[in-house]
């Protein structure tokens, strides 16, 4: 019968290896093992995945929470585990609900403001272009008279010659 320890003659000793998440490194000494390490040869886009997936393993933490055990059969507790573990996931699940609405009813909201924003400004835009039009014909209006006034005050002092292209310029 085995008692689990090992005899005087066979004991070994193993070094235990500080574990990354990384595949295992090839020995830095030559080793007699069958079969020799080898690094596997990557294409570029097959290495930037292999870095990617090695982040991803070294910075994601790894949580297992109540875990049952090995025994067959259920205890009395993992009723109220099975209900703990499931009001969590469901909470959770309504959190991501929530934050998918208030993000899509954000995006909504900034939409329709610029929306808005945009048919503010051609209102003003179309209004600015009016209120310049209408500036620019009380100044013509403005000028004409006044130029029509000179006119006729040179029609008086010239003479009937020069009264002849007074009209033709007044006529334009």
């Amino acid at each position: 019968m085995s008692t689990g320890r090992p005899k005087d003659g066979d004991s070994q000793l193993a070094l235990a290896e500080q574990r990354t998440g990384l595949p295992p490194r090839p020995p830095s000494t030559a080793s007699t093992a069958i079969v020799e390490y080898e690094k596997p040869v990557f294409k570029e886009e097959e290495e930037d995945l292999e870095i990617k997936l090695r982040r991803i393993i070294e910075n994601v933490p790894v949580r297992v929470n109540n875990t049952s055990g090995s025994s067959a059969g259920s205890g009395s507790g993992d009723f109220h585990q099975y209900r703990q573990m499931r009001r969590k996931e469901q909470d959770r699940l309504a959190r991501m609900d929530v934050d998918y609405q208030k993000r899509k009813e954000l995006a909504e909201f900034n939409m329709r403001k610029e929306e808005r924003l945009k048919a503010a400004e051609d209102r003003t835009a179309k209004k600015r272009l009016k209120r310049q039009k209408k500036k620019q014909r009380k100044k013509e209006k403005k000028m004409k008279p006044s130029a029509e006034g000179e006119e006729n005050k040179k029609e008086e002092s010239s003479d009937d010659e020069g009264d002849s292209e007074n009209d033709e310029a007044a006529a334009q």
